[in-house]
């Protein structure tokens, strides 16, 4: 069996990079008194270095952007990694805080080989700004420890690999430290020099745990390997390296959000319409920051559209340090009707007012918009209603032909007709109802042209007086 491993090696610190729309010098910090754990390559250029305090740092640099090493927060940004991930490997585990090991060898024939899986991985890590060693190995403990020491291969060749495993020295192998010392004194440097000693006098020099362990290295004892399964809803945390002030730095970082939500949906061929956005700050409680959209929805440039109308109504109540975007509403995908003769469907019309609605519901809030609604009664004035948005699109629908000629323009109450019509268009037509509930109606209604020019809708009651109801556009 074939195994894969990737370490990563600064992923706290490019966790933080992702979200800023230009690259800044940043070290990893940690320990009392605080010194350098990590740099990155801007501020390794200026001679930040690890093993140095904060105060050298800083006067080397004095922008340098000091991030706090937290091995908690680093082990969830390894499960986000895990989550792309999952979709080009199977049988993941992972190896907190900073690795990642996947069986490769039944993916290879699924990539054109183990080469292709190879650059598959290298172009996402590419694309991400994430920086991973990668090794093969046969057995587990083999990749990961080959992947930690930068010695990894693209090849899946059981005699290159061992050559490599063999190379390593002692100090790197991850043994135990008291281990390690009585085998640099006994003068092996290598773990080839190891390999050739028996079992048995391994076990009596160095204790039954360290030689299980490196029976499991060479793959002379099983190696079972708990795997990790994807969350059935999506979650990502981003953390800024400075403080957001205004409500346009929040952008940038969401973006890139939005576009890892679309990717998510298109490979579990899903929509959503609503999305959870937390904005977190360092003393108060979060600002929660939800978008709904009118129909199911997948792509990133539709929510993004939505998020700048929020954040243009969004007034900050104190600078923000990170924030979270949350979905776990998921709509299947129907595949969209065919495009008539002159490339027009019914599925992209309906597409472009779904659009429109979202926009102006976002805009002016959640409950300003609400759509006429037909109702089962013959008068007027309890024949349409006004629903929300959402209860309208759930309503019972009506075919256009079956629906009686009205007008689009009704008057709040009926006013008296002065002038008789000039030409009458169409009626009478009788509506009579209401006996049931004490709102009892009895009129003859016509439609005509007056003097003005105007159509209107025309009643004559049960007193012999005529009134104008409505007016056609």
């Amino acid at each position: 069996m074939l195994w894969l491993y990737l370490h990563f090696p600064y992923l706290l610190l490019e966790h933080f990079s992702q979200s800023d729309p230009e690259p800044r010098p940043m070290a990893l910090i940690s320990g009392k008194p605080a010194k350098v754990l990590q740099a990155n390559p801007l501020a390794a250029a200026k001679g930040v270095a690890p093993g140095q305090s904060v105060q050298t740092a800083t006067a080397l640099m004095p922008d340098l952007q000091l991030i706090p090493a937290d091995l908690t927060e680093q082990q969830r940004i390894l499960r986000q990694q895990a989550v792309w991930l999952y979709r080009h490997v199977a049988r993941i585990t992972l190896y907190a805080p900073d690795g990642i090991l996947t069986e490769a060898g039944s993916l290879c024939r699924l990539h054109g080989g183990l080469e292709g899986l190879w650059k598959t991985l290298e172009s996402e890590l590419d694309r991400r700004n994430l920086t991973a060693w990668l090794a093969c190995g046969h057995t587990p403990k083999a990749a990961r420890l080959l992947a930690r020491t930068r010695q990894g291969q693209c090849t899946d060749d059981r005699q290159v690999l061992k050559q490599s495993l063999r190379s390593i020295p002692v100090e790197h192998a991850e043994l135990d430290p008291k281990a390690t010392e009585r085998l640099q004194r006994m003068g092996l440097q290598s773990l080839g020099r190891i390999f050739q000693l028996p079992d048995r006098e391994l076990a009596r020099r160095l204790g039954p745990e360290t030689c299980l362990g490196l029976q499991k290295l060479v793959g002379t004892a099983a190696d079972p390997q708990k795997e990790w399964s994807p969350p059935a809803h999506f979650h990502r945390r981003l953390d800024f390296a400075e403080d957001v002030e205004h409500t346009s730095g929040l952008l940038f970082p969401l973006q890139r959000a939005l576009q890892e939500l679309e990717e998510e949906l298109r490979w579990r061929q899903h929509s959503t319409d609503t999305l959870e956005i937390q904005l977190h700050h360092r003393v108060e409680s979060a600002t929660d920051l939800p978008l709904r959209s009118t129909a199911p929805e997948h792509r990133a440039s539709a929510f993004l559209a939505l998020l700048r109308l929020k954040l243009e109504r969004l007034e900050l109540i104190s600078p923000v340090i990170g924030a979270t975007l949350q979905v776990e509403r998921f709509i299947s995908r129907h595949t969209p009707a065919g495009d008539d003769l002159f490339g027009e469907s019914d599925s992209g019309r309906d597409e472009a007012w779904q659009h429109l609605l979202s926009r102006l519901q976002t805009r002016l809030g959640d409950g300003a918009l609400r759509a006429l609604s037909v109702q089962d009664d013959h008068r007027p004035e309890q024949a349409c209603q006004y629903q929300s948005i959402d209860t309208a699109k759930t309503g019972a629908a009506m075919t256009r032909h079956a629906l009686p000629r009205r007008p689009l323009w009704f008057l709040k109450a009926p006013q008296p007709l002065v002038h008789m019509p000039l030409e009458w268009l169409a009626g009478p037509e009788r509506i009579s109802a209401g006996w049931w509930d004490g709102e009892r109606i009895q009129r003859d209604y016509y439609i005509a042209r007056l003097h003005s020019g105007q159509t209107g809708w025309l009643f004559r009651d049960v007193t012999g007086g005529w009134f104008i109801h409505g007016w056609f556009g």
